[in-house]
């Protein structure tokens, strides 16, 4: 891909009901042959004039990734990491709105620069707020779950 190539974010997919169960499968085989003892996990990918491409080991294991995500029965969207967002990729990015996101970068939460009148995002800064995001909330549910559990709970359930 060229460096002035648009940046391409992708839709993103989930397996479908009738998929699941393969995606599923393929994810158990490749996690199971990367994390097991051995020799160098070789898969080749059979081209379309029924060539085998073997698939290097970086390959395998973003494969890997994007399995065991689509085996949960999430959605994946691919997304560039070096590469600048507009406002509206990095919004679906973060599942929020572009206004929303707009308040954010005004805010200074997510750095962002202007290339003329609009607002472009790195990629790795809207995936580094996505983490403390999530950081954030997980804290603060373990607090609440400290605190519930510090006051006794709820006695309303006890038997």
């Amino acid at each position: 891909m060229k460096d002035d190539a648009p940046v391409r974010v992708s839709e993103p997919v989930a397996a479908t009901e009738g998929t699941l169960g393969q995606v599923q499968q393929l994810a158990k085989l490749i996690t199971e042959t990367l994390h097991g003892a051995g020799t160098q996990p070789r898969f080749t990918l059979l081209g379309p004039n029924h060539e085998a491409l073997p698939l290097p080991k970086d390959v395998l294991t973003l494969l890997q990734q994007l399995l065991a995500v689509l085996a949960s029965g999430d959605a994946v969207s691919i997304v560039p990491v070096q590469k600048e967002l507009t406002t509206q990729q990095a919004a679906n990015l973060l599942n929020v709105s572009r206004q929303y996101l707009v308040q954010l970068l005004d805010e200074g939460k997510i750095p962002f620069h202007r290339t003329g009148t609009h607002r472009r995002v790195n990629t790795q800064d809207v995936l580094e707020y996505r983490a403390r995001r999530t950081a954030e909330r997980r804290a603060k549910l373990a607090e609440m779950i400290q605190d519930t559990q510090l006051a006794r709970g709820y006695p309303e359930f006890d038997e």
